[in-house]
C-alpha cells in the first residue's frame, strides 16, 4: 500500500479515538445491541431491567455480582407477590440468562447464576392463546367499513394476519414491492424473526384486500414505501420510515373483537393462533404451516394443533341434572 493510500494522521488518529471509545461500552449494551430484532431488544431491556429495580441494583458492576439466591428471590416475588404468568417469568429469566451468557463468554462475569434456578413449568402440549372460531374470524374479518381508507386498511391487515399468519412486526415490516406474484400465485416477501427473508404466496382474498387499500390510499406505485401506513400517525414516537408501528394491530384486533361481542382475552397472537390452527384443521401439512408461521422447530406449530379437540364433546354438556 503507498502512502497516498494510507489515512491522513488526523483522521488515524480519530479512528484510534472511536476504537478507544467502543473498548469502554459497557458489555451489557453490547449485548443488547446485538439482539437483530427490535422488539426482542426492547423486551429484554425491560426484563433486565426489571431485575435491576427489583432488587434495587443501580449499575452494571453490582448487577454483575449477583448470585443464585439474588435469582431465587426475583422469581419468587414475580411468581409469589406479583402474579406474573410462568411464561412472563420463563422469559425474563431467559434474558438475565442470556445477559450473563454474554457476560462470562468476554470475561465480564465469573458466572451466570441463571442456571441454578428453576424455572416454571408451562403447557408445552398446547397454546393457551385463545383463538376465534371459523364464523368469528369470519365476522371479524368483514367488521371493518370497506367505503374508508382506514376501514381498507383495517381489513387488508385483518386478512393478513388471520388468512396468512404473519407477526405483528413482520406486517409493520412490509413494503409496497412485498406483494408481487411468483409462479402465477400472489406472494408476500417478508423479515422474518432475526433479519431472515422469505416468501409466501398467500390467500387471493387477502391480495385482493391488499390492493383494494393500496389503489384507495395512493400509494401502490411507491414500492419502496410502507404498504400499511398510520392514518393519524402512531401513539409512540413516529417512525422516520412512516411504517405503521405493531402494537397498533394489537389495538384493532381488540376493537373489532368488542365490535362483534368479544370484548376480553383475545389479541393480535389470537388471529395468528386462528390461522395455525384453521390450516390444520383444514388439511394443511404441519411443514408447510410451520414454513407460514415461520417457526424454526415443529414442536412450536404442534402447540397449535388442536384437532384432536372438541369442545362441542365436553364431558361437562353430558352432566346434565
Amino acid at each position: 500500500m503507498t502512502d497516498a493510500a494510507l489515512p491522513a494522521p488526523a483522521t488515524r488518529l480519530g479512528q484510534l479515538a472511536s476504537l478507544a471509545a467502543l473498548g469502554v461500552i459497557p458489555e451489557e449494551e453490547v449485548w443488547l445491541a446485538n439482539q437483530k430484532n427490535p422488539r426482542t431488544r426492547r423486551v429484554y431491556q425491560q426484563d433486565v431491567a426489571h431485575f435491576m429495580r427489583t432488587l434495587g441494583l443501580t449499575s452494571p458492576e453490582q448487577l454483575r455480582q449477583v448470585d443464585h439466591r439474588a435469582v431465587i428471590a426475583w422469581e419468587r416475588i414475580m411468581r409469589e407477590q406479583d402474579g406474573a404468568a410462568a411464561s412472563t417469568v420463563r422469559r425474563r429469566l431467559a434474558a438475565l440468562s442470556s445477559l450473563f451468557k454474554h457476560l462470562v463468554r468476554h470475561g465480564a462475569a465469573n458466572r451466570n447464576p441463571v442456571v441454578d434456578v428453576q424455572r416454571p413449568t408451562i403447557n408445552r402440549e398446547e397454546s393457551s392463546t385463545a383463538a376465534f372460531s371459523k364464523a368469528q374470524a369470519r365476522r371479524l374479518l368483514d367488521t371493518p367499513p370497506a367505503d374508508t381508507v382506514a376501514g381498507l386498511r383495517d381489513r387488508a391487515i385483518l386478512a393478513v394476519r388471520l388468512q396468512v399468519g404473519l407477526r405483528r412486526a413482520e406486517i409493520a415490516a412490509l413494503k409496497v414491492d412485498d406483494l408481487h406474484q411468483n409462479r402465477g400465485f400472489d406472494a408476500l416477501r417478508l423479515t422474518r424473526k432475526g433479519g431472515r427473508r422469505d416468501a409466501l404466496a398467500i390467500n387471493p382474498q387477502a391480495a385482493t384486500r391488499i390492493r383494494a387499500y393500496l389503489d384507495q390510499a395512493g400509494h401502490g406505485a411507491e414500492h419502496d414505501a410502507p404498504l400499511f401506513r398510520p392514518l393519524r400517525g402512531n401513539r409512540k414516537p413516529h417512525d422516520p420510515a412512516g411504517r405503521l408501528d405493531p402494537d397498533t394491530i394489537d389495538r384493532l384486533v381488540r376493537k373489532y373483537a368488542a365490535g362483534i361481542g368479544l370484548a376480553c382475552g383475545y389479541s393480535a397472537h389470537s388471529m395468528r393462533a386462528t390461522f395455525i390452527i384453521t390450516a390444520l384443521e383444514n388439511g394443511a401439512q404441519l411443514e408447510d404451516v410451520q414454513k407460514a408461521a415461520g417457526h424454526r422447530d415443529p414442536s412450536t406449530t404442534k402447540l397449535y394443533n388442536r384437532r384432536g379437540y372438541n369442545p362441542e364433546k365436553a364431558a361437562s354438556f353430558f352432566a346434565t341434572y
